[in-house]
């Protein structure tokens, strides 16, 4: 879980360095600066592991916000939406130690400026260590730093103290940035820095706390584009349905529901604009959204027990005739489940309205996907299977299954 977590944060990085400007490793900063001030503070190792995972999280919920403005959401300047979105998610993880209000509160001051005007002391000072973390590497670009600049931001802090910044979470901030530290924030260095700040946390593949991260991780994905708002999500469920259908083991069935859900985390890495771009894209864009099959391999690879998770995310792209991607595997290197994926990719895709194409009922989706069977680039046996399964949904969406079952 904790090594998911991370890989999360890093696709994260990518959608607020597009849509902000922010740094990258920017979360990975934040829980290593949080880990230090809460070892500081004299907090237990869980509860530093909680405010750690919340804190490479803070900003889980931004490409949910930014696409509520694009669809005519309200403008909130204060980011208040932000805020309550990511802690409705990080809510259902199910930590070892209580996170209520750790992420909502990110953004306020300790003057009650803020968004929710919570004054320091007023709400858990977990917040309060997030919000001087993410104040100070957003203002001063830690990652590179150069020495003369520290002693400008340590006087900023103490300057700030009781204004800006709680008093105990500018205390703990002087108490930690020192230059080592500043050193340990490197971008070359900065994955190895952040290990320490966690414990392991180990979750079976049908776990609660592992599906309902699965699941909001399926909704920062498919909010990256007006076009995507149900794209993982209906690819998951369509894949937990199939398993029914062919009447797999529960753990068989999880992991495949799992794999579709994460399938497109590679997407968070590709720019808005070529994602919804109308007309045809150029050969170089072209090469970038193919890259999204790569980076999703490069985020899951490194999860233990993910295996199986990862090989069939990552080869939804992947023909039988050799000529897919990301590794131009051919048919008698493709398992069951890896045709699956890609046959269920596609039926989504041509299914779903795009800015190229209408939404289409199961009979014109079905169509199409005959058309690329014949070309030997999917699996017929599979095609043909869909088309009896899904027939009675006729386009509609499949409603969210209940994975207790």
């Amino acid at each position: 879980m904790d090594t998911l977590i991370k890989a999360i944060a890093t696709a994260l990085d990518a959608v607020e360095h597009e849509l902000l400007g922010a740094s990258t490793n920017h979360g990975k900063r934040i829980a290593v600066l949080c880990a230090r001030m809460g070892k500081v503070l004299g907090k237990s190792p869980e509860e530093i592991a909680s405010m750690a995972n919340c804190a490479l999280l803070h900003d889980n919920a931004l490409t949910e916000f930014i696409l509520a403005e694009k669809t005519g959401g309200q403008h909130d300047p204060a980011m208040k939406k932000h805020c309550e979105y990511g802690q409705r998610n990080v809510d259902t993880l199910a930590f070892k130690t209580n996170v209520t209000d750790l992420i909502l509160y990110h953004h306020e001051r300790a003057d009650g400026k803020g968004p929710f005007g919570i004054k320091a002391g007023e709400g858990p000072v977990e917040a309060e260590l997030i919000a001087i973390a993410d104040s100070i590497d957003v203002g001063h670009h830690l990652q590179r730093l150069t020495p003369d600049k520290l002693p400008l931001i340590r006087h900023t802090i103490a300057a700030e103290s009781g204004k800006r910044y709680s008093k105990t979470a500018a205390e703990a901030m002087l108490e930690i940035l020192d230059w080592p530290t500043i050193l340990s924030l490197r971008d070359n260095v900065i994955r190895e820095t952040a290990e320490a700040a966690f414990i392991p946390w180990i979750a079976d593949v049908d776990d609660e706390a592992l599906l309902n991260l699965v699941g909001f991780i399926t909704r920062i994905i498919d909010y990256k584009s007006v076009f995507t708002q149900k794209h993982s999500n209906q690819i998951a469920n369509k894949a937990w349905f199939m398993g029914g259908y062919y009447k797999y083991e529960n753990a068989e069935r999880t992991q495949l529901y799992l794999a579709a859900a994460l399938h497109d985390i590679g997407k968070l890495e590709v720019p808005t604009a070529i994602l919804e771009k109308p007309g045809k894209l150029t050969d170089e864009e072209f090469v970038i959204i193919k890259g999204h099959a790569s980076q999703t391999w490069e985020l899951l690879k490194d999860i233990d027990g993910f295996e199986t998770v990862c090989k069939w995310a990552s080869n939804h792209h992947e023909k039988q005739n050799g000529l897919g991607y990301p590794f131009g595997k051919k048919a008698s290197e493709l398992d069951f489940n890896s045709r699956l994926m890609a046959c269920i990719d596609i039926y989504q895709a041509v299914s779903e309205e795009r800015p190229y194409h209408p939404a289409r009922n199961h009979k014109d989706t079905m169509q199409i996907l005959y058309q690329i069977a014949d070309t030997g680039d999917i699996d017929k046996k599979i095609v043909d299977d869909i088309s009896v399964a899904l027939s009675s949904f006729d386009g509609m969406d499949l409603p969210n299954p209940d994975l207790s079952k």
